[in-house]
C-alpha cells in the first residue's frame, strides 16, 4: 500500500507540473484573443506582453528551475526525438523538460518509500516505476490525440472539400479548419499555418504536420494535396472519396473494438486480479502473505508472478490488437 501511494505521489507531482503549464498557456491564449477582439492590434499585443509578464513573476518559479536544468540535458542525441512525442501528446514542453519533470516526480516517489520503510532498494524500484507510470500517460496522451484526430479528420475534410466549392482556396480552408473545428485537429492546422507564414513551403507544412500526427489516414489526405499540387485535379472531389475511406475504416475499427472488447477486458481482469486480491488479503489479514515479503523464495515468486502477468497481458493485447 506505502508502494501505491509513492509512486500515486510520484506520477501526481509529474502531473501538477503539466497541467499547470497547459493553464498558463490557455489562459495567456485566451487572453490575447479577447484583447484582439475588443482592442486595436497594438493595444491587444501590449496587453498581452504586460499580462504574460505579470503571470512569470507570479508563478513560474518552478517551470525556470526546469527550464534552466533542461537545458544541460538538451544535447542529448534523443532530445529531437523527445520532442516530437511531447508535440504528439499536445504537452507544451520539450523532452528535456519532460525528463527534469520526471525525474523530480520519480525522486520524490522514491524519497517517501526511503523515509517510510527505510529500504534504498524499494526506494529505487518505487522511483522507476514513477518514471514508467509518467511515460505511460505520455503515451495515453498520444493515442488519446490521435484517435480524436482521426475522428475529426472525416468532417475536416468535407468542410474543405465544401469550401474549396464555395471558391476558397485551400489554405483559406485550412484556416478555417484551424478556427471552426475543436482540438486537437485545429491546433495542428493552425500550428501548419503558422510555419508557413514564416517561410515553410506548403509540402514541407504538410510533411512536418503528417509527422507529428503519425496517422496513416492523414498520410493519404497529404499524399492525395501534394499530388493535386503538382499535377493538378479536383481536389475537393478527392477529398470527399478519401473521407468516404475513411469513415468506412472507422466503422470497421469499432466494429472489431465491439467484437474483441471480451478479450480486452480478460486480459485487463487477469492482470488486475492477482493484485487486487494481494490488497485484499493484506487489510484482511497481514500475516497471511508475510512469506512472499519476508522469504527469499517468496520475493523470487514474486517477481517470477509479475513477469509472467506482463508477458500474458501483452500477449492478449497483442492478440485482440487487430490492424485495419
Amino acid at each position: 500500500m506505502t508502494i501505491m501511494i509513492a509512486v500515486g505521489c510520484g506520477i501526481l507531482v509529474f502531473l501538477m507540473f503539466v497541467f499547470f503549464i497547459e493553464y498558463t498557456r490557455r489562459s495567456r491564449s485566451a487572453l490575447r484573443q479577447r484583447m484582439r477582439y475588443y482592442a486595436d492590434g497594438a493595444y491587444a499585443a501590449e496587453s498581452a506582453a504586460e499580462s504574460a509578464q505579470r503571470q512569470k513573476k507570479s508563478g513560474t518559479k518552478a517551470m525556470d528551475f526546469v527550464k534552466q536544468t533542461a537545458k544541460y540535458l538538451a544535447k542529448i542525441r534523443k532530445a529531437e526525438t523527445l520532442d516530437l512525442k511531447m508535440q504528439q501528446a499536445g504537452l507544451p514542453i520539450l523532452g528535456s523538460e519532460f525528463l527534469v519533470i520526471a525525474a523530480i516526480g520519480g525522486v520524490l516517489a522514491g524519497i517517501v518509500v526511503f523515509l517510510l520503510t527505510m529500504k534504498p532498494l524499494v526506494a529505487i524500484l518505487v522511483a522507476v516505476a514513477a518514471l514508467i507510470g509518467e511515460w505511460c500517460y505520455v503515451l495515453y496522451r498520444i493515442d488519446k490525440r490521435r484517435t480524436d484526430f482521426v475522428n475529426q479528420l472525416s468532417d475536416c475534410l468535407t468542410t474543405v472539400a465544401n469550401a474549396l466549392r464555395a471558391g476558397f482556396s485551400f489554405l483559406q480552408s485550412m484556416e478555417l479548419i484551424s478556427k471552426e473545428m475543436e482540438p486537437p485537429i485545429s491546433e495542428e492546422f493552425a500550428r501548419t499555418i503558422r510555419d508557413m507564414k514564416l517561410g515553410a513551403r506548403l509540402e514541407k507544412a504538410l510533411e512536418d504536420m503528417d509527422v507529428r500526427v503519425g496517422c496513416p489516414d492523414f498520410s493519404l489526405v497529404v499524399a492525395a494535396v501534394l499530388i493535386q499540387h503538382q499535377v493538378g485535379g479536383n481536389l475537393a472531389q478527392i477529398l470527399d472519396t478519401i473521407s468516404s475511406t475513411i469513415n468506412e475504416r472507422i466503422r470497421m475499427r469499432r466494429e472489431v473494438l465491439a467484437l474483441t472488447a471480451q478479450g480486452r477486458a480478460s486480459g485487463w481482469v487477469l492482470a488486475l486480479l492477482p493484485v487486487g486480491l494481494a490488497a485484499i488479503l493484506t487489510i484482511l489479514n497481514p500475516s497471511y502473505l508475510a512469506p512472499l515479503w519476508e522469504e527469499q523464495i517468496g520475493r523470487i515468486a514474486i517477481g517470477a508472478a509479475l513477469v509472467l502477468e506482463v508477458i500474458g497481458f501483452f500477449v492478449i493485447q497483442r492478440i485482440v490488437d487487430i490492424e485495419i
